[in-house]
């Protein structure tokens, strides 16, 4: 159970590929204008994280070294054609708005990482255990991206949603009444000082943790 709780913790927050691994920026700062398409990406790359992670670990045994990372592109594109044909056709709308990025999901380096460097290793419990871990910490910074930008650059949050939840299912908010929005914060300078804030936030969050943890150790120290 604790090496499943490290995996966790590894892909939500030490190890995140978003804020720490730094990888997959490119569909990253690109399709978080909204908190929906962030959300829409998120969901679609942990699909095809936890079902490369999947697929990778349970024939490990039977790839050559020598051939497993073509072997593993080819899992993880037909994958991605999967997720590109579903989304297509029961998500058209959003399908459209995320474009060329669905079937750049091939090309992210997170992906391919995790399934040379952990699913290959891994029995298909843990394996699948890190695709869900760190497909989940990659939506979250997707979706809380999103939010922040589309909440800075137009006033509203959860804008779209009728796209990937039908059209009875506008919940668009206006957390700042009569607000006209600041567009640096929807281009794609603003992607970038919005993903900065938040590595500069976890940062900042993690050294306040350390020391808190290094001054209750010298707390006991002295009391013993």
């Amino acid at each position: 159970m604790t090496n499943y709780r490290n995996i966790a913790r590894e892909g939500l927050w030490t190890n995140n590929p978003g804020l720490v691994q730094l990888l997959g920026l490119c569909p990253l700062l690109a399709v978080t204008g909204t908190a929906i398409n962030g959300l829409g990406l998120g969901l679609a790359t942990l699909f095809v994280l936890l079902g490369s992670n999947l697929a990778v670990s349970a024939i490990r045994h039977a790839v050559h070294p020598e051939i497993r990372i073509p072997v593993f592109v080819m899992i993880i594109a037909a994958l991605v054609t999967a997720v590109e044909l579903a989304m297509n056709a029961f998500f058209h709308d959003l399908y459209q708005v995320l474009g060329i990025f669905i079937p750049l999901i091939v090309t992210n380096c997170t992906i391919i990482g995790r399934a040379e460097a952990f699913a290959s290793r891994n029995p298909v419990p843990r394996a699948a255990a890190d695709g869900l871990a760190m497909g989940l910490g990659f939506a979250a910074v997707l979706i809380v991206l999103g939010g922040f930008r589309e909440l800075l650059g137009q006033g509203t949050l959860f804008s779209g949603a009728e796209m990937m939840f039908g059209s009875a299912m506008d919940i668009t908010l206006r957390p700042i009444p009569a607000y006209d929005g600041f567009l640096l914060a929807v281009l794609p300078p603003g992607a970038f000082i919005g993903l900065g804030l938040l590595v500069a936030l976890k940062n900042w969050l993690d050294a306040r943790a350390s020391a808190a943890t290094v001054k209750a150790g010298a707390i006991r120290r002295v009391s013993t």
